[in-house]
């Protein structure tokens, strides 16, 4: 089998330090499923589907990350299926002109600034969000209404005067050093307004829950196999076909347990900062090619990052950028449910087909 659905074969072809990477880090399962349609059913299934054999026997692969407990049910035919409710697709540019003059417009009166000013980068602008998230929590406008109109110097100004937002906040409130940077992508993606923009985040305590999990998840296979788990993680992407290397260790991977839809991760080695142009240029190509590749249009994107400062049991992290698609603009129906809430996620699209369109 090809793709996704070939890696237990991939993993079961290694041998050595590569298998035994694999072993301790991945649980790979091919499942079998089996339907028995009405023969009233068949034309539609075929319509639909391709084929009434595709229906009536069905292979998934069930991944586990075994250190983090990311986890992913890749079932191809999912992807597929027919949602209710669609209409016709708007178009979508019309839409978005159709929302010129939102606050974001004319972010000097459409937003409120923070205690300590606005940070004005060449491309973005700050503001403070107004409904907190966190005691310090900002909005980076685009100096662009289109939340599509995305370029490499944009994403570059983004990460940097992120960086500059959550010094200059962390200047007022030094017990504030947890930084998280994201952006949601129009509705789909939790978007609220549709002028381009950002947010930064910057709290105390500990770290934002997912990015504290890792910590610990790190600390433990640390302490278990005596190895980083960032740096096996990039190695198993690279063992398996995933991942694609840039310069200065900055490494690019088709996650192969991915939260939802075409997610990639963009990892810089430890002690790097977000701002170098190996990092950016790696997060831009890999935004870009999403877009302009796979036709992602709304996606989710977070900045994972140590604490500013001397971080304590944060030595050997670098920066991570995750982004993940987040469906088509035009459908009613959500792209997560129950199990992706309460179980595992169930992806239909193939991360080696998102690591081919990377290269």
């Amino acid at each position: 089998m090809s793709g996704i659905l070939g890696l237990p074969e991939r993993v079961d072809a290694l041998s050595g330090s590569a298998r035994t990477r694999a072993d301790r880090l991945l649980d790979v399962r091919l499942a079998v499923g089996r339907t028995d349609p009405p023969p009233e059913l068949e034309p539609w299934l075929r319509r639909t589907f391709g084929s009434l054999e595709a229906v009536r026997e069905q292979h998934l692969v069930k991944v586990t990350n075994l250190a983090t407990l990311e986890a992913t049910l890749f079932a191809p035919l999912r992807g597929r299926r027919p949602l209710d409710g669609n209409g016709d697709a708007t178009d979508l540019a019309t839409e978005i002109a159709e929302t010129l003059g939102d606050p974001f417009c004319h972010p000097e009166s459409g937003t409120p600034a923070d205690t300590f000013g606005r940070v004005r980068g060449a491309h973005v602008v700050t503001g403070a969000n107004a409904a907190l998230a966190d005691a310090h929590h900002a909005v980076l406008v685009f100096d662009r209404h289109d939340p599509l109109a995305v370029d490499a110097r944009l994403i570059a100004d983004v990460l940097a005067t992120g960086r500059e937002w959550a010094e200059r906040a962390a200047g007022e409130d030094p017990a504030a050093r947890n930084y998280m940077l994201i952006w949601n992508c129009l509705w789909r993606a939790g978007g609220s307004i549709v002028h381009g923009h950002a947010q930064a985040l910057l709290g105390a305590g500990p770290h934002y829950a997912r990015l504290e999990r890792w910590r610990r998840d790190s600390a433990r296979y640390a302490a278990d196999h005596h190895a980083s788990l960032a740096a096996d993680l990039v190695e198993l992407h690279r063992d398996l076909g995933l991942a694609i290397d840039g310069p200065d260790g900055v490494t690019t991977l088709a996650h192969v347990t991915p939260g939802k839809e075409r997610e990639v991760i963009v990892m810089g080695p430890p002690g790097s900062d977000e701002r170098s142009t190996a990092f950016t240029t790696a997060v831009s190509r890999a935004l870009l090619t999403l877009g302009d590749r796979l036709g992602v249009r709304s996606f989710n994107f977070a900045l994972w990052r140590p604490p500013l400062g001397d971080a304590p049991g944060w030595d050997g992290f670098g920066p991570m950028v995750r982004i993940v698609d987040r469906g088509d603009l035009s459908s009613r129906a959500s792209d997560i449910g129950a199990l992706e809430l309460y179980g595992t996620p169930v992806v239909g699209s193939d991360p080696y087909e998102v690591a081919a369109a990377l290269v």
